[in-house]
């Protein structure tokens, strides 16, 4: 099994991917070349991240029967500073809103699709640092960017 896309150069920076059936517009903004009609392709990935986390966080809590009032996610992709302009640390913050009972719940959702069901993650954790927090009804639950940072700058002082 493996999954499949087509994509066709439209002209200037515009390529549109078909995926699934479903139609993702890319392209450059003006002072490249493109004429800005769709995402350039590397936020992509971030979204990638986040659909696949976030399905899987639905489908644990509405089998848990702990459905949240409010479910959003930020990603953010550090770029580099040189090319290839590449992400070099991503990380996720899960905002849910629901009742008080259900936040561990929802903890638990984050952290079994982070360590064991998201594919994407998966993949660019072999790549990149992928760090994450969980805020629950305004208030954090769960960060561990300040430790794998730590961890990051112990291994760079060991080499």
């Amino acid at each position: 099994m493996a999954h499949e896309i087509e994509v066709q150069w439209m002209g200037k920076m515009q390529f549109n991917a078909l995926v699934n059936g479903h139609t993702i517009v890319m392209d450059g903004p003006e002072k490249v070349g493109g004429e800005d009609q769709g995402t350039i392709p590397k936020p992509l990935v971030l979204t990638a991240l986040a659909g696949c986390t976030g399905m899987d966080i639905a489908a644990i809590l509405r089998k848990a029967d702990k459905n949240p009032d409010d479910f959003e996610m930020k990603v953010t992709g550090e770029i580099s500073k040189k090319p290839p302009i590449e992400y070099v640390a991503i990380h996720v913050v899960y905002n849910f809103k629901g009742k008080e009972e259900n936040g561990e719940a929802a903890l638990k959702a984050v952290t079994d699709s982070q360590e064991k069901y998201c594919g994407v993650s998966h993949m660019l954790k072999k790549a990149l640092p992928v760090t994450w927090e969980v805020n629950y009804n305004g208030k954090q639950i769960f960060n561990n960017k300040i430790e794998i940072a730590e961890e990051l700058s112990m291994t760079n002082l060991e080499n």
